[in-house]
């Protein structure tokens, strides 16, 4: 049964990236150098946009509110500093239910939205349900994360932890070339 959850995960994933890339081929060469603009700058006005994508300010606009009514573009966000926030200690656990059906999968989403260390979450198919990405102070936090909230939810049946000794790569952006 665990089996046939993951191949019918896989199957839909699948399916969904099939349809991003022929969604994705609609994009003409502006409409992918608006979008790498804006995820490397945010704040850029819609005047040194269109500047950088050699529109007019107008055209430029109405691109940006199509990419943001079909959904390319889901929000605007400031990227936080961890370290100056008192969340500098990251760990990614993986995380095995007891049980794996449908309506745990649910349940178990719905808990650990709740719980606020939790920067990730990645249901993934293989040797575990999912993998998670926490943020906590220190590893005393942490610990006290793991053992008072994530190991006492009534799904978990074990976790693994690997702590982040160096962050060598973060970023949110996507590789738009063709």
């Amino acid at each position: 049964m665990l089996l046939f959850f993951h191949l019918l995960h896989v199957i839909l994933w699948q399916s969904q990236y099939l349809l991003d890339i022929y969604t994705m081929k609609q994009l003409d060469r502006i409409d992918r150098k608006i979008l790498q603009t804006l995820q490397n700058d945010g704040r850029i006005s819609n005047v040194d946009l269109a500047k950088a994508v050699h529109l007019s300010a107008t055209p430029c606009l109405e691109r940006v509110r199509r990419l943001e009514k079909d959904g390319y573009i889901e929000g605007y966000q400031a990227r936080l500093n961890p370290k100056l926030l008192n969340q500098a200690f990251t760990a990614f656990v993986t995380v095995d239910l007891d049980r794996t059906t449908t309506d745990v999968f649910t349940e178990f989403a719905k808990q650990v939205r709740a719980l606020s260390e939790i920067s990730e979450c990645h249901m993934v198919g293989g040797g575990f349900d999912y993998l998670l990405k926490v943020r906590t102070a220190d590893m005393e936090s942490f610990r006290q994360f793991l053992g008072e909230r994530l190991s006492t939810l009534p799904l978990v049946s074990q976790t693994r932890t690997y702590f982040v000794i160096e962050e060598i790569l973060s970023t949110t952006c996507l590789d738009l070339h063709d």
